[in-house]
């Protein structure tokens, strides 16, 4: 095996950035070819290894909506010929899969039998993936595809609750670059609590605004909000209906995470749903602790009262009062930290890597 290709989403969201840092971590072995319609967030063009492969879609007036799963399947088959690639790991069931099974069909007429792997995320399942208009083609791109793999236990168990599924599905969580050497002390006058998100329903960021304004009474305090998204504009109006401007500070889709971060004490993700919470590892890599909501696989990660907070979902008042009273014990503080630091560790990528290589070795073998 020399060649992978990844098909993602070129986007901020925890799906494009696992795929982004997979492949920067492959590449140091094989030569690693993305697929997509704009370059990964975290493509790296330094790295030698590393390749980018545009799909164009084609307009024209006779289509209400651009045909971008015909365009990626015939961009899977080019890609695929022309640099020989072994093997395709696709990032999201809809419409990646599908489309790299719709590939791999047409490459067997060609002599050339393609493994396709498919990492399931979220959102695929737990949302888009559950309604009527896609459910079949999700069945069938699962149940189709060579080898399945879910970021957690509780998305693998949805994924067989939701569909009619056979195939087996192995558990590899998410995964971060952990950079950090030592455990980052802080002793901040005024708390810095953050949120980092694609500002969608899901992510409930109305609820942040909302538990922050009850920190913000009690203790010293400011909110960094990291991310864009359909809920942004809403945020921003209630901060101002708040009176919270001077407080809360709104960076956008920034490049700063890590500098943020580094400066937070306590992570709020108040969210509907997470499968995994990515976002929340990076911040328990520099010793945060996470307040969040028994949503999902995230429950996994973040486990209540040790590195963390797991809350009912919408109990604004309950995430309130933990909050509030984390940040006034420093002594319980500085032990969450500790234990968010410890827990991040577990989740490195020199860890996680070898369960993808076996799981790609396993399809030859």
């Amino acid at each position: 095996m020399r060649n992978i290709g990844i098909v993602c989403y070129p986007t901020f969201g925890g799906s494009g950035i696992v795929a982004s840092e997979l492949g920067k971590a492959l590449s140091s072995k094989y030569a690693v070819h993305f697929i997509a319609y704009e370059k990964p967030v975290r493509f790296d063009n330094a790295q030698p290894n590393m390749f980018y492969h545009k799909v164009d879609v084609p307009t024209y007036p006779l289509f209400e909506y651009p045909p971008y799963e015909l365009a990626l399947t015939t961009t899977i088959v080019e890609i695929v010929e022309r640099f020989k690639l072994d093997l395709i790991h696709v990032h999201y069931a809809i419409p990646h899969a599908y489309a790299a099974i719709n590939a791999r069909k047409i490459l067997i007429k060609r002599g050339i039998n393609l493994p396709v792997i498919t990492t399931l995320h979220g959102t695929d399942i737990t949302l888009i993936g559950k309604s009527p208009s896609v459910v079949s083609a999700v069945n069938y791109a699962i149940e189709e595809s060579s080898c399945v793999t879910a970021v957690s236990e509780s998305l693998r168990l949805d994924t067989l609750r939701y569909f009619n599924i056979k195939k087996n599905i192995q558990v590899i969580p998410n995964f971060i670059c952990f950079k950090s050497t030592s455990f980052p002390a802080r002793k901040n006058d005024t708390k810095i609590l953050t949120h980092i998100s694609n500002f969608r329903p899901v992510k409930r960021v109305l609820d942040v605004i909302e538990i922050f304004d009850n920190i913000q009474r009690e203790i010293d305090s400011k909110l960094i909000m990291i991310g864009d998204g359909p809920d942004l504009d809403a945020a921003k109006s209630l901060v101002t209906l708040k009176g919270l401007t001077e407080k809360v500070s709104f960076l956008g889709k920034s490049n700063r995470i890590e500098e943020v971060l580094k400066l937070t004490d306590l992570f709020l993700l108040p969210s509907e749903s997470e499968s995994f919470g990515l976002v929340a590892l990076e911040a328990m890599s520099f010793g945060v602790p996470v307040l969040t909501t028994a949503s999902g696989g995230i429950a996994e990660l973040v486990l209540d009262k040790k590195n963390g907070y797991v809350c009912k979902i919408a109990d604004i008042q309950d995430m309130s009062v933990k909050s509030i009273k984390l940040l006034s014990d420093i002594a319980t503080l500085t032990e969450m930290s500790l234990k968010a630091y410890e827990t991040a560790k577990l989740y490195d990528v020199n860890k996680i890597l070898p369960m993808y290589e076996r799981c790609y070795m396993n399809l030859f073998n």
